[in-house]
């Protein structure tokens, strides 16, 4: 919702990059959880599957704003 808000293509961009480090470290703490958890794993794992294809959709969305 934030980079549908932007002011300019440069600000969205920007805005994508910045969901997509997010989505990066979201999945860094579902692995603590994990490994801090193991009863917890299979959730983990899946909530790490969707971070990961977020971080693919951002990493599409900012690679499809340079062309």
């Amino acid at each position: 919702m934030e980079a549908n808000q932007a002011s300019s293509k440069k600000d969205f961009k920007n805005k994508i990059q910045i969901s997509r480090k997010e989505s990066n470290e979201t999945k860094h703490w579902l692995r603590m959880m994990k490994k801090a958890n193991p009863c917890k794993e299979n959730e983990c794992k899946k909530l790490w599957k969707e971070a990961h294809e977020l971080t693919l959709i951002f990493a599409k969305i900012s690679k499809s704003c340079e062309k």
